[in-house]
C-alpha cells in the first residue's frame, strides 16, 4: 500500500490530468466548448466526472476486496498499455465522438444543454475509458477511497478547465491524429510505469 502524502496526491492528480487531456472525453469537451458557453461545459464536465469517479472508486473497492491487489495493479497497467497501442494503430475512431457530440443541443434551455452534456460525458466515460482503469489502479495502490477520490477529481477538474477554457485554441492544435499519438504515448508510458516499475 502506498503512502497518502501530499507528493502522492500531486502525482495522482497529475497522472489523471495528463491522461484526461489525451482521452476521448477531451475531444468532446473541446468540440462542445467551441459551441456552448464555457461555464456550462465546465460545470457539466465537472459534474459528470465527479459522478463517474464515485462509481468507479466504489467498483474498485469491491474489486480489490475480491481480487489480489497485485493482480489489479498489473492488470490495470496492461490494459493501459493495450489501450495505448490500440490508439497508436488508429483503431479509435473519431466517429464515436462526433456521434456523441451531435446528441448535445447547442441552443435552448441551459438546463437541457447541461443535463444532455452530463449524461453524454458520463456514458462515454463509463463505456470504456482509460482514466477509469487508472482510477481503479489508484484504489488498489492507496486503498483510501477519499484520498483517491479527491486527487483523481482534482486532476480531472483541472483537465476539464483547460479543455473548456481553451477549447477553440486547443481544437486547432489537438487534431484527432495528434491526440491519438499523444494518447498512445501517455497510456503506454503510464502502463509501463505501473507494471514494470510499480510507480503510481
Amino acid at each position: 500500500m502506498y503512502e497518502t502524502t501530499a507528493a502522492s496526491f500531486v502525482a495522482v492528480a497529475a497522472a489523471l490530468f495528463v491522461t484526461e487531456l489525451t482521452d476521448k472525453d477531451s475531444l468532446l469537451l473541446i468540440a462542445v466548448s467551441t459551441k456552448v458557453r464555457v461555464w456550462i461545459t465546465f460545470l457539466a464536465g465537472a459534474t459528470a466526472f465527479v459522478i463517474t469517479t464515485t462509481i468507479i472508486i466504489t467498483l474498485g473497492a469491491v474489486l480489490i476486496a475480491a481480487v489480489p491487489v497485485d493482480w489489479v495493479r498489473v492488470g490495470g497497467g496492461l490494459v493501459m498499455i493495450g489501450y495505448g497501442l490500440w490508439q497508436a494503430r488508429g483503431l479509435v475512431s473519431q466517429r464515436a465522438v462526433n456521434e456523441e457530440e451531435s446528441k448535445i443541443p447547442k441552443a435552448g434551455s441551459l438546463v437541457r444543454v447541461f443535463v444532455a452534456l452530463v449524461v453524454t460525458l458520463a456514458v462515454l466515460d463509463l463505456a470504456g475509458d482509460a482514466t477509469e482503469v487508472l482510477t481503479i489502479v489508484m484504489v488498489a495502490n492507496y486503498r483510501d477511497p477519499i484520498f483517491v477520490f479527491s486527487s483523481v477529481c482534482t486532476g480531472l477538474l483541472a483537465a476539464t478547465a483547460v479543455e473548456t477554457t481553451l477549447g477553440s485554441r486547443l481544437g486547432r492544435l489537438l487534431t484527432p491524429r495528434r491526440l491519438r499519438i499523444g494518447s498512445a504515448v501517455v497510456f503506454v508510458g503510464l502502463g509501463s510505469l505501473i507494471v514494470f516499475f510499480g510507480y503510481l
